[in-house]
């Protein structure tokens, strides 16, 4: 057990224990000053019945090399939690799902000011911000970059929209960006899944 905190994303089975987690790469900006720095040990795709699950989150989405690392697991199903509520980040979605050719599923928090306590430390500050202090921004995405639902604005709310997976197959017979679009001849990406720990040991050395 150690006192690092991680931005963490984790992935539930039906019986509500967690299956698989993801930790952030790389915090953005004032992060730095809470949480750690994750290793390649969870970038996680898990097979489900549902599909091929797996996801980065908020601005490490914009890192080539940690979307191109899911896409090589064979995600189908892409999950993109975020903070930024910003229209630009639509047109990353939709990128992410064409170039991946996968479903993305983005979830942002709806936030007013009224959702703090009164008594919460720091809650004066709140005055000079813009209400609410996140508009949302949900959505789900086809493979083909087309929103199925949202984005969701301005309220709470929960998206549904059918995932019909042989849209992925079909979606990659003009674009696969592992296989016949990867021109593995030219690019290759070597992906370091090994735990970075800072103390490891090694049983002693066995003398004759």
């Amino acid at each position: 057990m150690t006192g690092t905190l991680y931005c963490t994303l984790l992935y539930f089975g039906p019986d509500g224990r967690i299956i698989g987690k993801h930790r952030k790469l790389k915090p953005t900006a004032a992060e730095k000053l809470i949480w750690g720095e994750g290793d390649g040990s969870t970038l996680t795709v898990l097979s489900t019945p549902l599909g091929r699950i797996g996801g980065l989150i908020c601005w490490e989405n914009y890192m080539p090399l940690a979307r191109m690392a899911m896409y090589g697991k064979g995600v189908e199903i892409y999950l993109a939690p975020t903070a930024d509520s910003r229209d630009s980040w639509q047109a990353t979605l939709r990128h992410i799902a064409c170039e991946g050719r996968c479903f993305v599923l983005g979830c942002n928090q709806y936030v007013t000011k009224e959702m703090y306590p009164p008594d919460l430390q720091g809650h004066s500050e709140l005055a000079a911000r813009l209400d609410p202090l996140c508009r949302g921004g949900s959505a789900i995405i086809s493979p083909l970059g087309e929103p199925l639902a949202g984005p969701l604005y301005d309220r709470e709310g929960i998206l549904y929209a059918d995932l019909d997976l042989a849209e992925v197959v079909r979606s990659r017979v003009d674009f696969d960006v592992t296989g016949h679009y990867s021109r593995p001849d030219v690019f290759q990406l070597f992906v370091n899944e090994e735990p970075m720990l800072p103390v490891q040991t090694r049983p002693p050395a066995r003398h004759s």
